[in-house]
């Protein structure tokens, strides 16, 4: 099982930073892996809504199955991965100086199938590769919430 930490400080209060990112198909705007988002659900928000995220990171592109079965607004947001790869997820928001800032944490537990290397793939994956890209995905959200721009 791969686990992976990142967290940033963005200087938004917490409303505003969940507005940004309780758009689920928004997340390809912020997530470099994060290619285009499906959703299999006529429910877009809140827990028990379903979606495949197409994901690509290097050569390796895969059909990520995702359930939402944590929604609390404007506090966290967290997964269950149901397709090749398996785990849950979770983002959480904590609100910081008074709430003028937020600190935006995401929090992974992943399982990778045997062709992608089993347990050693994710440990080496989560420290190589994913924990990076994370960092740099939620610098771009940092971008992008205090800029706010439009793009989301």
């Amino acid at each position: 099982m791969a686990r992976v930490h990142a967290a940033v400080e963005i200087d938004a209060d917490v409303s505003r930073l969940w507005n940004a990112v309780e758009r689920i198909e928004d997340h390809v705007h912020w997530m470099a892996d994060a290619v285009a988002i499906r959703f299999d659900s006529e429910q877009r928000r809140g827990a028990g809504t379903t979606f495949v995220c197409e994901t690509k990171v290097g050569p390796i592109r895969l059909a990520d199955r995702m359930v939402i079965i944590e929604w609390q607004p404007q506090a966290l947001m967290g997964v269950r991965h149901d397709g090749l790869v398996t785990g849950t997820g979770r983002f959480t928001l904590t609100p910081i100086d008074l709430d003028r800032r937020t600190l935006f944490a995401w929090d992974e537990d992943l399982a990778f199938p045997w062709w992608l290397g089993g347990p050693v793939g994710a440990a080496i994956a989560s420290r190589l590769v994913l924990r990076r890209l994370w960092h740099r995905n939620l610098r771009t959200l940092k971008r992008l919430v205090e800029s706010g721009s439009g793009a989301m």
